[in-house]
């Protein structure tokens, strides 16, 4: 390709590429199906909320839905056997919990390792073999992008488990970039509080009577003065994934308003 028609090519395209996007049936999973299937590649819709999924596949035309819960290999393995074939894996599927380790239950801790730990884990090790084949075709490596947060880089009260959690998340990002570093890019976007039906959840369970007062702190803690939008982690996705960041590999991006610089 000549430098001519190179500028004549739109950025951060990917077309010709497949992907699948796990929880991609609402918040910034749902934002990410949008933002790829826009850039050209064709979205796996992986969720536990099948109808929230096809709704969301109908609308965007180049997807599929596949149902997936991370927490159960079996579920994982027939994910495997639809899919087929896979060049990006946004690991996006996560649950939140509220307290300090005094209030944190053995159960409460034993979820959130569950799902936003083993189930990464489990997702990845499952779709290796598929992002491996990829890799390479068109001229790119197969990518990973795991859906990290700030909670991951910085100490927030009342939220140890969440904060264990997310930071082992970024270990993973970081040891899989250096085991795989000639044959998959994987890197970590790292969201601070952003508008989503997980954090309207959180305020519902644990703010009911005093929501606003809430979502005011929320706002406040990130110097930015307001919380992030899904499609802002979505265009972050979308470049990780692109041949525009081919040199990018082990990196953790925080998208936070300003929260971990402050």
């Amino acid at each position: 390709m000549t430098s001519s028609q190179k500028s004549s090519v739109s950025p951060f395209r990917l077309d010709d590429r497949q992907a699948l996007v796990t929880g991609g049936s609402s918040g910034i999973g749902a934002a990410t199906a949008r933002e790829l299937v826009r850039a050209g590649a064709f979205v796996w819709i992986a969720d536990i909320n099948l109808a929230a999924a096809e709704e969301l596949a109908k609308e965007l035309g180049s997807a599929q839905v596949v149902h997936l819960d991370v927490t159960s290999p079996e579920s994982i393995a027939r994910a495997v056997t639809h899919v087929g074939r896979l060049d990006i894996l946004v690991n996006n599927a996560g649950i939140g919990h509220v307290g300090s380790i005094e209030a944190t239950e053995p159960a409460d801790f034993d979820r959130l390792m569950t799902v936003n730990v083993r189930g990464v884990y489990l997702v990845t090790r499952a779709f290796l073999p598929l992002l491996l084949e990829s890799s390479g075709r068109g001229g790119q490596l197969a990518t990973i992008v795991n859906i990290g947060s700030v909670a991951g880089q910085v100490g927030i009260k009342q939220r140890f488990a969440y904060c264990t959690s997310k930071g082992a998340v970024l270990a993973m990002t970081r040891q899989l970039a250096v085991e795989y570093p000639k044959t998959l890019r994987v890197n970590a976007v790292c969201p601070g509080t952003v508008e989503t039906p997980f954090v309207e959840g959180y305020l519902e369970k644990f703010h009911k009577h005093n929501k606003e007062e809430i979502r005011a702190e929320l706002r406040a803690r990130q110097p930015l003065g307001r919380l992030g939008q899904p499609e802002e982690v979505a265009s972050m996705v979308r470049y990780l994934a692109s041949s525009e960041a081919a040199f990018i590999n082990g990196a953790l991006f925080a998208i936070d308003g300003g929260w971990t610089a402050a």
